[in-house]
């Protein structure tokens, strides 16, 4: 597992919203809703200077809405299946945004189903503190996911 640091400032996911209280699946339910729908928001997207989609995101934040960590030994709380957009974007209707503040993050390759375990590892035996929620990324232009754990807000 290859641990690397970035630097984010604030940016604006709008996308589906589920929670933990849905029930198992209910992550994929999402990701199904917003594919199928993904052209209503499509033009919203942020691009980069080739007009590819810059990120796509399963955005992340406890109950409050304040991008805290999930609860309960993170098994509590929302997430959002959808894509970055610009900051004055406004979501359509049965779409939600959010703007998730800057920090510092983590990230690696989410490589199998015991890379998020890890990591908390890690950042318990390096004595280092999750500041926020973790994020799921999906690089668009090989779709390789990674996550996202913030350890400073800016």
């Amino acid at each position: 597992m290859e641990i690397q640091k970035c630097i984010k400032e604030s940016f604006s996911v709008i996308g589906k919203e589920g929670s933990t209280e849905e029930g198992l699946g209910f992550i994929k339910k999402l990701w199904d809703d917003a594919n199928s729908h993904f052209t209503e928001v499509a033009s919203l997207a942020k691009k980069d200077q080739n007009g590819s989609i810059l990120g796509v995101w399963g955005a992340m934040s406890d109950f409050s809405r304040s991008f805290k960590p999930w609860e309960d030994n993170f098994t509590k709380g929302l997430y959002l299946a959808g894509v970055e957009v610009t900051d004055d974007a406004q979501p359509p209707q049965n779409w939600v945004k959010w703007t998730i503040p800057g920090y510092e993050y983590i990230y690696v390759k989410n490589e199998n189903q015991n890379t998020f375990t890890e990591v908390i590892d890690y950042l318990s035996k390096n004595n280092i503190q999750l500041a926020g929620a973790v994020h799921d990324f999906i690089c668009p232009e090989d779709g390789q996911g990674y996550m996202f754990f913030p350890i400073r807000r800016l």
